[in-house]
């Protein structure tokens, strides 16, 4: 039996569940933009008595790991360490944008190229691309949007963009006849444990000690200007 709880705080969206043996037995959200490092602890002290369930009865946690906010992923990674460390259990890293693609694949039909999309700064986003069974097509990557991008998985089947970038990608994008925008969907800890069951039972586990989040690109620190002494 496996008691798994995940941590979702890769965008202004802050969610953890809690799911045994693939089951889900609690989920808690909270938009308050700019709260999760007051907000995370809590909330999962709150869920885990909620589905009474100890923190001695997990047997791991699950982290989502990027791309997303650089301040929300280092948050969610520093708390999923130290529980991880307390607890003496395994982490689980998920990918942010997998997470997401799941939860879309389950309202598609037909052939469809699911992409993810994250906000990132002006015109780009973090995207990664899949097919309606949760396969791979392209990698994890940012791009920066114009009305050309993603045109050669349109010509060959349905396109459905998801994720706070979608209303990006449907302006730069242009009209597009084949592709929907769902900016509604958002990364969720639910999904976040759904797939972490996998890692769990195969084992794939993350180096507490060197586990970093997936950034994509490398926190940008604007440099100090140079004195005029």
């Amino acid at each position: 039996m496996s008691t798994i709880l995940s941590i979702e705080t890769s965008t202004e969206v802050c969610s953890v569940a809690v799911h045994r043996d693939g089951q889900l037995l609690g989920f808690s959200e909270s938009r308050r933009q700019k709260s999760h490092s007051s907000l995370v602890v809590a909330m999962i002290d709150q869920l885990l008595s909620n589905a009474n369930v100890e923190k001695t009865e997990l047997s791991a946690i699950a982290v989502s790991k990027g791309p997303g906010s650089y301040t929300g992923l280092r948050i969610g990674t520093s708390t999923a360490k130290g529980l991880c460390y307390a607890l003496g259990i395994p982490l689980i890293a998920i990918d942010t944008l997998e997470s997401m693609a799941l939860e879309a694949s389950m309202h598609v039909v037909g052939e469809t190229y699911i992409i993810p999309m994250l906000d990132a700064r002006r015109a780009e986003v973090y995207c990664e691309v899949f097919n309606q069974d949760m396969e791979m097509i392209e990698e994890p990557k940012p791009v920066i949007l114009d009305n050309e991008s993603f045109g050669h998985f349109e010509k060959r089947s349905k396109l459905v963009v998801i994720g706070n970038g979608a209303a990006k990608a449907a302006e730069l994008m242009g009209e597009r006849t084949g592709a929907i925008f769902w900016d509604h969907i958002t990364p969720s800890a639910k999904h976040i444990g759904e797939l972490a069951l996998k890692s769990f039972d195969q084992k794939h586990w993350e180096d507490l000690t060197y586990f970093e989040p997936f950034y994509l690109k490398e926190f940008y620190t604007p440099k100090p200007p140079k004195s005029l002494a």
